[in-house]
């Protein structure tokens, strides 16, 4: 791979990838990765996380697995806290890590509320705090950091028997604008991702049969995205110059209407 910095716009940079085990932040990470950043990996699964590492330094890029449930803050500090003696601090936060448990309400599926609110809003939340003192320093040295944050279309439209899931995104992409209205002025570019249906493990967790009967669906009328053309769109936001900010971006696949 070459290293100059027009290949390489991410040169020096140091990013952080929750969810990055598979689907959109493993694809990210390697996305970032040849842009040139260094980038720490953070998921559960410590095997897949090593293979992604593997395929990263194979390919030219520098990246550090570290095994974490971001849904316990005590560890995704201690991860914040190496981050910051061993590379001087992330200056580009993803936070990805998330679970889609469609279910009608009125099954009363208490359990996969509480794990997608645990996910997708406490364990975002772990992230932010323990990332967010590295990001405004960084910024306030390099004039740039980035928090990205993955929601979802669901956070705008309605989806029947998606209420809890949909309830989290929603949180995800709200918190985004008020977070960009605290740290913009600091120079933390704030932006907020809400894909369509993208192709990932997401759906194999699905347990409810109207749900995944829809998905299955839809497969057959549209194609899907990738995580791919997630990962892109997150390297584009990353390489803008300092003073754009894409605060929310929507990405769909052309054959979804909604």
């Amino acid at each position: 791979m070459t290293t100059n910095t027009t290949s390489r716009p991410l040169a020096g940079r140091v990013a952080v990838i929750t969810g990055a085990s598979s689907g959109i932040g493993e694809s990210s990470a390697e996305q970032l990765a040849s842009l040139g950043a260094r980038v720490v990996v953070l998921a559960r699964r410590a095997d897949r996380l090593q293979e992604l590492v593997s395929r990263i330094e194979k390919d030219g890029g520098s990246a550090v697995a570290i095994a974490t449930d971001v849904t316990d803050a005590a560890a995704v500090q201690a991860v914040a806290d190496r981050v910051e003696a061993e590379f001087g601090g992330a200056d580009l936060l993803l936070n990805n890590a998330g679970v889609m448990l469609p279910a009608p309400v009125e099954e009363l599926a208490t359990d996969q509320w509480k794990q997608q609110i645990d996910l997708n809003v406490t364990g975002l939340m772990n992230a932010i705090g323990a990332f967010t003192p590295q990001l405004v320093k960084a910024a306030a040295q390099l004039g740039v950091a980035d928090l990205i944050n993955t929601s979802s279309i669901a956070a705008q439209n309605i989806f029947p028997n998606f209420a809890v899931y949909s309830g989290t995104k929603a949180y995800v992409t709200h918190l985004s604008r008020h977070l960009r209205a605290e740290l913009g002025a600091k120079n933390v570019r704030v932006s907020v991702l809400e894909p369509g249906i993208v192709g990932t493990e997401l759906q194999s967790h699905v347990t409810d049969q109207g749900a995944r009967d829809w998905l299955a669906g839809s497969k057959e009328t549209m194609e899907w995205l990738t995580a791919q053309d997630i990962a892109e769109t997150v390297g584009f936001i990353a390489t803008l110059p300092p003073r754009v900010n894409l605060q929310q971006v929507t990405i769909m696949p052309t054959g979804q209407a909604a």
